[in-house]
Order: structure tokens, then C-alpha cells, then sequence
């Protein structure tokens, strides 16, 4: 293969470039060029575990989805490891070995004393705190100790860290030292019941918990002895801990001298120690002091030794292009570095910063912008830009400047504050927002494994806590896109202490940045979180929050995902009450009938609902069925929420309104028939005549027989409902009996009223005999007339007609009848 003269099918040559068939695209040279060829879709890294009898879901796109374990697909029973394995797990959660030539074994000096008791009282099964200061060799001392008390308990011993731990995370640490259950986290019956049984003697640093939280923690592994390292302005521990008390103090003169020779590997000199002697005095003894005073004289004797030391560790300040040359260094028997001041001694983090390399300060503007933590030394040829940064951390750590924390390394006792007081924090939001977008890429990248990405969890929380809240633009913005992509590694992980860290920072900067959709996403993993760690109420308060903000958006795969966790919620806290909200846009609206008025006149109006028979189906009330969305949770056939109990409340006693008042209008419409009634009709108005008692229209004159009633003689009427009736001066439909003239029917005589109505005559018609009306009224009435004019409102029918009318029908009142005998007469047939 000639790399001048290539094939056609080499380097992605293999297309004609005068328009032939076209072969494979050519990558761009640029990794950071715009490609526009048809991209190859990420991966997307979804994971299932268990969490107690929950199987759940790790998606990254639409959301963790959690469920029941399908019967016969749960997980094995977690078994102890063996030596090896717990050799090689302790292997993996060990500070990575920094860069370099090897540091120098330091020496535990004037600790014998407290190291013997520290292991007397666990061999006897007691728990210790061991109190010191920051600085003061606690964790040198934990390792002496652990190396001591290997063979004591049946599972040796368990190191732990409590930095940023809580009692649930040390018990869930605990058990993962000890038992091997890939992709399973037990509950918390389980958890319990599994540590239980574990005896070992377990060393945590950097003790953070205390009180109740320290009491709960021992309580629940009565077979283990604990040596809790904490300094002095940590919580507590409660009364009924039971802790032996231990107080680890400063090291003597001469330790702290022998100390300082151990480091620079040399004797002192009268100066040096008597330097070394006022250093003692003014820190009290801190070993850390000593180790940071021997870098310094190491530093000292190096450039002293060779003049190049100068520029290799920027010393001077940096010339200008065109500035003239620099003098010659002095040669190297006269040079004369002068000794630190006693200040530069007891805070040395800012001038052996300064004579490192420009890598190693760049590091420590990292560290100092994540909060004392430190990346791993993987990341840093990438944050740094420089791809030989990672030996940075050989600096860092021979200088005293960093201490081991767990799977990670951290800046020293006190570094933190010295470099930011001299100037390290400038521009700490621009590191951390760098930071957060170099974590962002690697944390979602599918090389990654969730363990790594839950041993770098730390760093990755600080950056967060540093982006929010923050005042700079885009910060917020970089904080959810972190967030979102290391979530699910955590998750996935079982570092789910980390996982609910990011999503609470998440959701803030997403509620900063605007960005709902995020924030929604924020609130149902942490309902999800919940509901794996058996906290029903705040998972119910976070879907519901979640389905919400899903469903103004109309994000309908995100609301179904949140629904069948919140129903899952709802059958595992056993309150089916409110099973949840119905979707933003899936609402049905409710039709709201108003009960029917009477309008003006007296008239009732028209029945919006028909009369019901006389027996009728007891009324079911029952909601509208929801959209097809709300349909797919289990549980639908209950009313589901306080809103939809509202609505059916509501409905029925709309329904109720309107059923009474239809009943009531039926029965006062049928109470005319009955005589003496004062109730308005069809039939007649309401009008009274002043020289009357009553209504004349209802009462029958002297020597009339009643309605319904025939004398003797006389062949009854023809009884039958009126088909129209004649319209009136009143504007309101009325059947007539009375001709235009005021004229009864069949006689000639006028009625004393003398009224008429406006209108044609209507004729009037009889019938032999007597027929059966369509009237629901138990007793009919027969009708005198029929009237054959239109009208363009008719009469309802439902009403049964009055006895004959003995007087005008007109809206003037009615009048009494002197001639009533005779217009009974005249309906007789004969006459």
C-alpha cells in the first residue's frame, strides 16, 4: 500500500469524482468540522435493575419507568465474596497511584499509645470516635489500625469514607463491601436484614453524620465495631451510642523535627531548625505542617543546586518578546535562597503552588473551583489542554498540598482557603462551566460504565453546586445538560446518594433556566427515587408535579410514563383516592343544564326533560369517559381526583334541580281540575272580580249541575281536547268556548261581561256522544268546542281542559253569567 500512490478503494477514495458511482464519504480532518452526511444515532444506555421487589427502568430519553417484578424474574440472592474478591474491590475504591517517582513512606511517629488502645477496644467489640484535628494524621492512623485488626472479625475489615455520606449511604456501602448483588439495591427490610449478620470491624473518615442518624446507623449492625474518624466540629453522637471517646492531639517538638527530616531526607541545619522549632510552636504540631515545610526546603535545596530551577518553575515572571536578554544567573555556590518567613510556613500553599508547573496550578484552579475536589487525573490532559497534565497529580501530591478521600484525592487541610485568598477563584465560574461540559460529554458517552462514572461523582456534584446558583449567562443552561447526563449514570450505578444530589441542583437550574420540559424530567426521577426508597408521599407530590408540566407541553409518552408510576404509587400505599390527575388537554367538559324558568305571564314553560313514567330506574350518576390517554393507567373505572369527584358532585345536583322542578311544574299544572283551585290554567286568567269572593270561572251558577254532571233529561256533552285555540287579547295561547261577540254558543243572549276577543268567530262543533280525551288528569272535563282556527303556538295537551267556561275567555277578567241555565240548555241536541 503506497501512501503517494493509492488504489481507487483507499483513504475513502473509492468514488468517481467526474460523476460516477459514488462510494464511501471521507471523514473530516477537523474533529470539530459540521458534518453534514446522514450521522450514525447515539446510543442510548438504558439499564434494569431491582430495588426491592421493583424492577426499574433507567431510560435517559423519556424517563426512569418503574414496575412490579414479573413473577419468576427477580433477583438472586446476594452471597458473600470471598477474599479475593474483597481484595480486588478495595483495589478498585483505592485513590488511583499519582504520576512519578514514588513519595516517600512516612513514619508514624509518637501514635503508638493511641494506636494500642484503638485496638484493644475494638478487639473487645468496642465502637470508637477517634477526634482530631484537620491535619493531624487521622487517616495515617486508620491505616495502622486496619492493618492491625485484619484478622479480628470473621469479615475483616471494611474501609469506608463519610465525606458527603449519609447513614443510608455507609449502610448501603457497607453491604456492598461485603455481598456481591449486581444490578440490585435491597430495601430497606432487606438492607437491614442482611447487615445484620455482617461482623467486621468498619473504619469511616471523615465522619460527617451524628445524633440520631449515628445512632441508627450503629443500632443496625450490632455485629461490627466502629472506629469513626471526625474532627472536632462535627455533629455528635447521641446519648445512646455508647462510643469509647479518643482525642488525637498534635506530635511533640522532636517528632515534628524528626518528621521534617524524614521528608527532605536530610539532616537539618541550625537554621532549619531552629525555623522548624517556631513552625511547631505556631501550628501546634500538625504533621500535615511539617510535610508542607519539608516541600518547601525541598524546593529550597533545588534551587539551590541548579540556577535553571528558575525558569523550569516560572519563578521569575515571564519577558516580553521584545525585551531585552536577562542577565546570566549567578552561579550556584552563590546563590542564596533564604528560608520561608514563619508565615510563609504556616500557610505554604500559595508559594509552593507558585513553584510548580504551569500544569499543577492549573489543576489547582480546578480543584479550587470544584470545591477542593480534584479530578481524576484522567480528565485533566483534557480540562488542563495539555496531554501530559496528568502527571500534575505527582506534583500536587509530593507537595503536601492534596490528601486521599476514598476513590479520590482532595486539596489539603486549609489549601482551599489560602489559594482562594490569593487570587486561585478569579475566574472559578468560567473552570466550573468548563468543567461541567467536559463531565456532560464523558458521562453520557457509552465507553463509559456507570461505576466510573459513580467514582467520579464527587467532582461532578461540585461542579454542579458551583454552576447553581450562578449569575453568569449559560450557566444554568450547563448545569442541566450535565445533570441530564450524569443522572442516569448514577442511577445506573447504584450511587444513588449522587443521583438525588443532581437531580435536586438539576431541577433548580432548570427552574433558573426556563426550560421546563428539563425540570419536568427532574421531577419524575426524583419520584422515582422516592418511590424505590419507599417515600410515597413525596413520589405522589413529584409525578403529579411532573404529569403537569408533561402535559402543557403535550409531551404525551413523558405524561403515560409519569401516570404508571403515580399508579403504581396509589397501589403500593394502598390509597386509591386520588390515583392522579387527569392529563392537561384530556379534560372532558361538563355540560351545565339550567333548571328551566317560567317566563312572564303565569305560563310554565315547556319541560326540558319529558315526564318520566310512573315507575322510573333509579338515576346513575356517573362521570363522562375520559380520552383515550387517561384510559391506559390501571385503575380508571374510580373517579380518580378531587376535580373529578367536584364535577360529579356537581352534576347530580344539577340533575336533582332539574328533575324537582319538572316534578313540581307537573303538579301544579294538574292541581286545577280540582274546584276551589286558585291555581292559573289554560283555561282561564287570574283576574278577580272585585264583587266576588273568589273565581266565577271555577264556580258553577245557581240551578247548574256540576262539571262532569248531567240533569235529568239532558244528554251529556261531548268531551274531547281542543285542537287550537283562538288568540287573545293577552298575547298567551287560550282555547276559547265563547264566540267574538261575547255570545255563548247555541244562544243568542250576550254575557254580562260584554268583552270580546279580537278575531274571527270560531265555529263550534258537538258530537252525541261522549268521547275519551289523550288527558293524563284522573278527571276529564269535556271541552265545548273545537276550535278549526291555526295558531302558531299551540296549547300543550298534557293539561286538562276546565269545566265550560261562564264567562270571556279574553285577557279583561272573567265576569259573572246571569244566563248560565240557558247556555247549559243550549247544549242539548234537541234544542
Amino acid at each position: 500500500m503506497d501512501p503517494t500512490h493509492r488504489a481507487s478503494d483507499e483513504y475513502g477514495q473509492g468514488h468517481d469524482r467526474s460523476g460516477g458511482e459514488p462510494g464511501h464519504r471521507r471523514p473530516s480532518r477537523e474533529s470539530g468540522g459540521a458534518d453534514f452526511g446522514p450521522g450514525t444515532p447515539q446510543q442510548v444506555r438504558v439499564v434494569q435493575l431491582t430495588a426491592g421487589d421493583l424492577l426499574l427502568t433507567v431510560n435517559p430519553v423519556d424517563g426512569s419507568e418503574v414496575e412490579a417484578c414479573p413473577p419468576g424474574s427477580g433477583p438472586d440472592a446476594p452471597v458473600r465474596r470471598t477474599r479475593a474478591e474483597r481484595a480486588d474491590h478495595e483495589r478498585a475504591g483505592a485513590p488511583p497511584v499519582p504520576a512519578g517517582p514514588p513519595a516517600p513512606q512516612l513514619p508514624l511517629l509518637e501514635r503508638q499509645e493511641e494506636r494500642e488502645r484503638l485496638v484493644g477496644l475494638l478487639a473487645r467489640g468496642r465502637s470508637v470516635r477517634l477526634t482530631g484535628q484537620a491535619g493531624s494524621g487521622r487517616t495515617a492512623l486508620l491505616d495502622a489500625v486496619a492493618a492491625d485488626c485484619a484478622d479480628l472479625a470473621p469479615d475483616g475489615v471494611v474501609r469506608l469514607n463519610g465525606r458527603g455520606r449519609t447513614g443510608a449511604d455507609l449502610l448501603h456501602a457497607l453491604f456492598d463491601t461485603v455481598y456481591k448483588a449486581p444490578s440490585h439495591r435491597p430495601d430497606r427490610d432487606e438492607l437491614l436484614a442482611l447487615v445484620r449478620g455482617i461482623g467486621a470491624v468498619v473504619t469511616v473518615d471523615d465522619l460527617e453524620i451524628g445524633g440520631a442518624a449515628l445512632d441508627e446507623l450503629l443500632a443496625a449492625t450490632p455485629e461490627c465495631a466502629f472506629l469513626l474518624a471526625a474532627t472536632p466540629d462535627a455533629t455528635t453522637p447521641g446519648v445512646d451510642a455508647h462510643l469509647e471517646e479518643v482525642l488525637l492531639a498534635g506530635l511533640g517538638r522532636g517528632a515534628s523535627l524528626a518528621l521534617l527530616e524524614k521528608v527532605v531526607e536530610r539532616s537539618l541545619t541550625e537554621e532549619e531548625r531552629n525555623w522548624a522549632g517556631d513552625l511547631w510552636f505556631e501550628s501546634e504540631g500538625l504533621p500535615l505542617r511539617f510535610v508542607q515545610a519539608g516541600s518547601l526546603l525541598v524546593q529550597r535545596d533545588r534551587l539551590r543546586a541548579g540556577p535553571e530551577a528558575f525558569d523550569e518553575y516560572d519563578y521569575f515572571e515571564p519577558r516580553a518578546d521584545d525585551a531585552s536578554s536577562a542577565p546570566a544567573p549567578p552561579a550556584a555556590e552563590a546563590l542564596d535562597v533564604p528560608l520561608p518567613s514563619l508565615g510563609e510556613g504556616a500557610a505554604p500553599a500559595v508559594l509552593l503552588a507558585s513553584r510548580l508547573s504551569e500544569t499543577a496550578r492549573a489543576t489547582l484552579r480546578f480543584a479550587v473551583a470544584l470545591g477542593g475536589e480534584v479530578p481524576h487525573q484522567a480528565h485533566l490532559p483534557a480540562l488542563v489542554g495539555d496531554t501530559h497534565a496528568d502527571a500534575a497529580l505527582g506534583e500536587l501530591a509530593g507537595c503536601g498540598l492534596l490528601s486521599p478521600a476514598g476513590p479520590r484525592y482532595r486539596l489539603a487541610a486549609g489549601v482551599l482557603a489560602q489559594l482562594a485568598a490569593a487570587g486561585y477563584e478569579d475566574d472559578a465560574a468560567a473552570q466550573a462551566r468548563t468543567a461541567a461540559q467536559h463531565y456532560a460529554w464523558w458521562a453520557s458517552h457509552p465507553s463509559v460504565t456507570p461505576e466510573r462514572a459513580v467514582a467520579e461523582a464527587d467532582a461532578i456534584v461540585a461542579s454542579l453546586t458551583r454552576l447553581v446558583p450562578g449569575d453568569e449567562a449559560g450557566a444554568a443552561s450547563a448545569a442541566v445538560l450535565l445533570a441530564r447526563s450524569a443522572s442516569p449514570a448514577f442511577a445506573a450505578g447504584l450511587g444513588w446518594g449522587a443521583w438525588e444530589r443532581a437531580l435536586r441542583i438539576g431541577q433548580e437550574a432548570a427552574r433558573i433556566a426556563g426550560e421546563v420540559a428539563e425540570e419536568a424530567y427532574f421531577h419524575h426521577e426524583l419520584g422515582v427515587l422516592a418511590l424505590c426508597t419507599g417515600n410515597p408521599d413525596r413520589a405522589r407530590t413529584e409525578l403529579e408535579t411532573s404529569i403537569g408540566m408533561r402535559g402543557a407541553l403535550a409531551d404525551k409518552s413523558g405524561a403515560v410514563a409519569g401516570r404508571r408510576a403515580l399508579a403504581l404509587v396509589a397501589d403500593r400505599s394502598g390509597d386509591f383516592a386520588p390515583i392522579g390527575r387527569t392529563a392537561s388537554g384530556d379534560e372532558v367538559p361538563m355540560v351545565r343544564q339550567d333548571a328551566p324558568g317560567t317566563p312572564p305571564g303565569g305560563f310554565p314553560a315547556a319541560p326540558v326533560f319529558p315526564r318520566q313514567p310512573a315507575e322510573e330506574k333509579p338515576t346513575v350518576v356517573s362521570s363522562l369517559p375520559a380520552g383515550p390517554a387517561a384510559r391506559k393507567g390501571p385503575g380508571r373505572a374510580v373517579l380518580g381526583g378531587a376535580r373529578r369527584n367536584l364535577a360529579a358532585a356537581g352534576a347530580g345536583a344539577v340533575l336533582i334541580a332539574v328533575l324537582g322542578t319538572v316534578v313540581t311544574l307537573g303538579v301544579t299544572s294538574g292541581g286545577g281540575d280540582e274546584p276551589g283551585s286558585r291555581n292559573v290554567t289554560t283555561e282561564q286568567t287570574a283576574t278577580e272580580d272585585p264583587a266576588d269572593d273568589g273565581l266565577p270561572a271555577d264556580d258553577p251558577a245557581d240551578g247548574s249541575a256540576p262539571a262532569g254532571e248531567t240533569t235529568p233529561g239532558e244528554t251529556p256533552t261531548t268531551p274531547g281536547p281542543s285542537d287550537s285555540a283562538s288568540p287573545s287579547t293577552s298575547g298567551s295561547p287560550s282555547p276559547s268556548a265563547s264566540t267574538s261577540d261575547g255570545t255563548s254558543p247555541g244562544t243568542g243572549d250576550p254575557t254580562d261581561g260584554g268583552s270580546s276577543s279580537p278575531g274571527k268567530p270560531t265555529p263550534t262543533k258537538t258530537s252525541p256522544r261522549p268521547t275519551e280525551t289523550d288527558s293524563e288528569s284522573p278527571d276529564p272535563t269535556p271541552s265545548e268546542s273545537e276550535s278549526e282556527s291555526p295558531d302558531p303556538s299551540p296549547t300543550p295537551t298534557d293539561d286538562t281542559p276546565p269545566p265550560p267556561p261562564q264567562g270571556s275567555s279574553s285577557a279583561s277578567g272573567p265576569v259573572e253569567s246571569e244566563s248560565a241555565p240557558q247556555s247549559e240548555a243550549a247544549t242539548d241536541p234537541a234544542v
